[in-house]
């Protein structure tokens, strides 16, 4: 907005995701609306993005389907951990601190990765999911659960309801925000991912990890399609059995994690960098 009543040109990275819906996810659909009425450029993620920014009238000539830059922070960073000892040390030294022993896995513990922060699930949506991460810890005492913390309140206070103050199960960590880079480490390391988040839904599959995605629903369908993720809302019996599928049936693990990621292949900052409008 500011760049726009300033005549300032506006590109859009991440341009035309949609779930038609205005107030799921809250507020980013509108805001992604406002920004496709402003930007001079718009880059797509992928071909459906295109369609939607067509179908909303904006100018073929200035949108450019790019992959998503995402994807190409995550090869990046991938590849330092990959290749720097001393940077995967001082990743493992990381979440220690924030409490989690990532050499648990070892012994052939599998890690399951939890992150919520949306809006829309405050109060009963994260209830159910606490509930649901308790039902698979109590069934599942040979898994890990990691559950960095977001510092919204509205976060914070059903996990204290769930779980107590202090946590007595020995397979579940409630552990504090971490950056991108211990993060992404945590993310190659963990065998599934449950989420409520956007970006964790193309960068999981980028690494080969199935998401099950908390939300009733998603701007990036594609996904979907591909079947890297599946969508099981906050529904107690959903987030369980589908969690418990993809931990007991090793089939349809395999079918997930080794589907093709539709968000790109690590170029999307260059063709954005090298477009010209027509």
């Amino acid at each position: 907005l500011a760049a726009f009543y300033q005549q300032i040109p506006v590109g859009h990275v991440e341009a035309g995701l949609r779930t038609h819906n205005i107030y799921s996810p809250w507020p980013e659909e509108m805001n992604r609306l406002i920004t496709s009425r402003i930007a001079t450029y718009n880059f797509a993620p992928t071909f459906l993005s295109k369609q939607n920014l067509l179908s909303e009238g904006v100018d073929e000539a200035k949108i450019l389907i790019t992959g998503n830059t995402v994807i190409d922070a995550l090869y990046i960073v991938v590849d330092k951990i990959k290749n720097d000892q001393k940077t995967s040390e001082q990743l493992k030294r990381n979440l220690f601190e924030s409490g989690y022993d990532i050499t648990r896995l070892e012994t052939n513990r599998k890690l399951v990765l939890i992150t919520g922060h949306r809006r829309e699930n405050f109060g009963v949506g994260f209830i159910n999911i606490c509930n649901a991460i308790k039902k698979l810890a109590k069934q599942y005492t040979e898994v890990d659960f990691v559950y960095p913390m977001h510092l919204n309140p509205n976060v914070r206070k059903p996990i204290e309801l769930v779980f107590g103050k202090e946590n007595s199960m020995s397979n579940i960590f409630f552990i504090e925000p971490l950056e991108y880079l211990p993060f992404v480490y945590l993310m190659e390391k963990s065998h599934i991912v449950l989420t409520d988040s956007g970006g964790i839904q193309e960068e999981a599959p980028g690494l080969g990890k199935p998401v099950l995605v908390m939300r009733d629903t998603t701007e990036r369908p594609e996904a979907l399609e591909a079947g890297t993720v599946k969508l099981v809302g906050t529904d107690l019996n959903k987030i369980f059995n589908e969690t418990s599928d993809l931990l007991n049936d090793h089939d349809y693990y395999t079918k997930m994690s080794k589907a093709q990621n539709p968000y790109g292949d690590g170029k999307a900052a260059e063709r954005i960098v090298n477009f010209k409008l027509n």
